[in-house]
């Protein structure tokens, strides 16, 4: 296997090729974890800015912590209206955005403008910057609209009742299924007993649309999951861009099954040990 790095358009080819990328996202927003999780195997790591305390400092050493260790490297901004956050996101390095909460498809080209330099979009130019270190001006600008990933999310009732319009967009490289986001603009968690709205009808039928206009436009499909479980049946249904949760959730997991064998190793020895109460684990 050839560690040489691929370029953008290499990785979204590939994802439309049928080849999965596993990924996490980074709500930690510490430079130290995103660094250590570079160096595991994952495809791509995710900068959450639109969650939790993020300046653009902070996302500058992230970005640089994930390069480091060799992952594609995206950022969540914080909606199509943000095009500083877009801006610096890519200024910065980043290969790729994730925009959140698209509803229309004049949203989807507003962000999709912003991520795209001139002519196909209105991104600004400035030199000298992290992404053209390693090219130049020229030889990063000159390529910037086809290696930068643009995705965005699909999250609300109505991203659903306008994904024809959304998907058929120029410059849409993947759309992004927030199933929690989605299952609550759809009034799901009112109708359905946890977990059941993730495997509700309407769901799938929401779902099953999604992927009918992905797959008519060759967009690629992206999905944020809490855990491994529910990959194969997504691959199945033509989704490659995976989250498998974040960062947060993989420590409390982890702490979890660490937790839980100390509690049977107490009880096994005598000396009986229970967690403390919590809500997390």
């Amino acid at each position: 296997m050839s560690d040489a790095p691929v370029s953008g358009a290499e990785f979204k080819q590939q994802l439309r090729d049928g080849q999965p990328k596993m990924g996490l996202f980074l709500n930690s927003h510490s430079a130290t974890v995103a660094e250590q999780l570079a160096h595991t195997g994952y495809d791509w790591l995710l900068v959450d800015s639109q969650h939790g305390p993020m300046g653009f400092e902070k996302l500058s050493a992230m970005i640089c912590a994930i390069a480091s260790g060799g992952a594609k490297s995206m950022v969540r901004v914080a909606g199509a209206h943000d095009r500083a956050g877009i801006q610096q996101a890519l200024d910065l390095g980043a290969d790729g955005i994730l925009v959140p909460y698209i509803n229309t498809a004049e949203e989807a080209a507003q962000a999709i403008s912003c991520a795209k330099y001139p002519m196909a979009g209105t991104r600004s130019v400035y030199f000298p910057q992290r992404s053209m270190n390693k090219a130049g001006l020229l030889g990063y600008a000159g390529s910037a609209n086809d290696n930068v990933i643009v995705a965005l999310q699909v999250e609300t009732a109505a991203c659903i009742d306008n994904i024809e319009a959304i998907a058929a967009l120029p410059g849409v490289d993947m759309l992004f299924l927030g199933q929690n986001d989605l299952c609550m603009s759809m009034g799901l968690y009112v109708k359905y007993e946890f977990p059941h709205m993730y495997t509700s009808p309407e769901l799938l039928v929401a779902t099953d649309k999604l992927i009918a206009h992905a797959q008519k436009n060759s967009v690629i499909l992206g999905i944020f999951l809490f855990g491994t479980s529910r990959v194969g049946e997504f691959l199945d249904k033509g989704f490659t861009f995976f989250s498998v949760g974040n960062d947060l959730h993989h420590i409390l997991t982890q702490a979890g099954a660490h937790i839980g064998a100390l509690e049977g190793i107490a009880v096994e020895k005598g000396k009986a040990w229970n967690r403390r109460p919590t809500a997390l684990l």
